[in-house]
């Protein structure tokens, strides 16, 4: 008897023996193995678990309207669609603990698909020719996704690529083993921010919020960190959320480190209480290692490590952004509240700071509150971010909402 059982997914008829060994490597540890091809034109070498027909059934469609559509990226999509909905009814009924999905191009673009099908706390290893490329967008990444190179591995087994298969099959199934997932036992509070050096309210708010008897999750809002906020505000797993940096908001319309299109939007869809502030609203993240784009290249800005750089904003270009914020909460379904705090949004616009811009900063205040749509409560504060008025106010609402039952107590968890 295994302990833990990892899915194996990948098209067999091209890469069997690669996908074997990784099987066998999980297994050699005492690993139970589930395998599912997800081919289109081949067979595998011997039969899977689950075959391409049980794939593309799942999925609502066949292995034969796949080939007929005559399109590769088509008939992938079929595959993904169907290996999504069986990973993920696999793991419902109990019969698997974590994945593992290898392939090229193609291969990841299911892959995502597959991970992105399964909850928090399920490990999800893909391995891939385009690990950490650019050709992954943030908003199809599972929050706990993990990846490894597949180097030297393009066209069959040799001792460069078991090196990575090899540490991949042990990292999943070790991750299974290890794994505590949430436990989902006090109403969750998902909170953004970033580090104390710009944002501080955190340090207030999270032990407040924990006195009371909820859990807090910080996320920061880096992009990647905005995208696990939103996956998980869109699985409806928060009570309410403290969104207070709303900066990647500006990210995603000025081409910097988006977390994607829907950010600020999944927490009001679920009609998840909501606060909302402007935290760094007026600064832009890019790669700190690349050239800035042309446009900003004139534009004050401020290197925080040799990672990301952060460009500011003009006056025009934070109204902009003012009016972006508005429009996507104007279609939340739940209690909307959007703190203002006139004072400044961040450690680095204080008066006597590098990017203090009081003009900036009032043009901003503004534009949000002539476009503040009717279905938010604007509080405008004359007050820093980081001032401690903004968390007494942030606590005074949330209590609030809990002694209207507009957000559950602990005990009613």
């Amino acid at each position: 008897m295994s302990d833990r059982t990892i899915l194996v997914v990948g098209t067999y008829d091209t890469k069997n023996d690669e996908l074997s060994y990784m099987a066998q490597c999980i297994a050699g540890q005492g690993g139970g193995v589930v395998t599912m091809d997800v081919s289109v034109l081949g067979d595998p070498a011997e039969p899977t678990d689950w075959s391409k027909h049980d794939v593309a059934a799942e999925g609502g469609s066949s292995i034969q309207a796949a080939i007929d559509s005559g399109d590769e990226n088509h008939a992938m999509q079929i595959m993904a669609r169907g290996a999504a909905a069986l990973t993920a009814r696999l793991h419902r009924d109990g019969r698997i603990d974590g994945v593992i999905v290898l392939g090229g191009t193609m291969g990841t673009d299911l892959a995502l698909d597959v991970c992105a099908a399964l909850p928090l706390g399920v490990p999800k290893f893909v391995v891939s020719t385009v690990s950490f490329s650019p050709l992954l967008p943030a908003e199809r990444l599972a929050p706990d996704i993990q990846m490894i190179l597949w180097a030297g591995g393009l066209y069959g087994l040799n001792s460069v690529c078991k090196s990575s298969l090899s540490q991949a099959a042990g990292a999943v199934l070790g991750a299974a083993r290890a794994v505590e997932p949430p436990k989902r036992d006090r109403p969750l509070i998902g909170m953004t921010s970033f580090g104390k050096s710009v944002l501080t309210y955190m340090v207030t708010l999270k032990p407040e919020l924990e006195k009371r008897g909820y859990e807090v999750a910080v996320f920061h809002a880096t992009g990647m960190g905005g995208r696990a906020f939103e996956a998980l505000a869109a699985e409806g797993a928060f009570a309410a959320v403290f969104d207070f940096a709303t900066q990647e908001v500006g990210n995603h319309m000025m081409g910097g480190l988006s977390a994607g299109a829907d950010r600020l939007t999944n927490a009001g869809t679920k009609a998840i209480p909501q606060l909302i502030a402007p935290g760094c609203i007026d600064l832009i993240d890019f790669v700190g290692w690349q050239p800035l784009p042309e446009r900003f290249r004139a534009t004050p800005s401020h290197a925080h490590n040799r990672l990301l750089t952060s460009i500011v904003l003009d006056t025009d270009q934070r109204r902009e952004v003012a009016r972006e914020i508005c429009r996507k909460m104007e279609q939340a379904n739940g209690p909307t509240t959007f703190l203002l705090p006139k004072g400044g949004c961040h450690e680095w616009d204080r008066p006597g700071a590098d990017l203090n811009d009081p003009d900036g900063l009032a043009a901003f205040c503004d534009e949000m509150e002539t476009a503040c749509p009717a279905n938010v409560d604007l509080k405008a504060l004359g007050c820093h971010i980081n001032d401690a008025e903004f968390c007494e106010t942030a606590l005074a609402i949330f209590d609030a909402w809990v002694e209207a039952g507009t957000v559950a107590r602990p005990d009613q968890a």
